[in-house]
């Protein structure tokens, strides 16, 4: 069996954004050498996401508009966790409805993924670096 395990590392320069990391995963496929397996994703980070989902602009909005109603950041004094100082509770939340990680088929040593799928590093309380871990296992 082969085996790839990398990081990706990512610093945000706002509090929210998304990054379609499905280019840099599929070479990793490829670095791995792996033709049958598995490929997990996983945000190291209970601040952040990764996700599948479709790479289409207006819907990368509506998610983050539809989390801010979910989970508004402000007023932070509306959570618990923000009176240990922090301010990111909503940040929390959000990673909880997006998800941890995803893990993906590799098949004829490619990323298995449906029409329109890609893979998304998701950020609720950005500006500092964080980490992706991306685990390849297979034949």
């Amino acid at each position: 069996m082969k085996s790839l395990t990398e990081y990706l590392w990512f610093e945000l320069p706002r509090r929210r954004g998304f990054v379609n990391i499905t280019d840099t995963v599929e070479d990793l496929v490829r670095k791995s050498g792996v033709q049958e397996g598995l490929c997990l994703v996983n945000a190291m980070h209970i601040t952040a996401s990764v996700f599948i989902n479709d790479a289409e602009e207006g819907l990368l909005q509506d998610f983050d508009d539809w989390l801010e109603k979910l989970a508004p950041h402000e007023p932070i004094g509306q959570y618990r966790h923000n009176r240990t100082g922090e301010d990111n509770a909503d940040a929390h939340l959000k990673r909880q409805v997006m998800g941890r990680e995803v893990v993906v088929a590799i098949t004829k040593g490619r990323l298995d993924l449906g029409p329109w799928e890609q893979i998304f590093y998701g950020e609720f309380d950005g500006r500092r670096r964080k980490r992706v871990l991306v685990k390849i296992i297979g034949e």
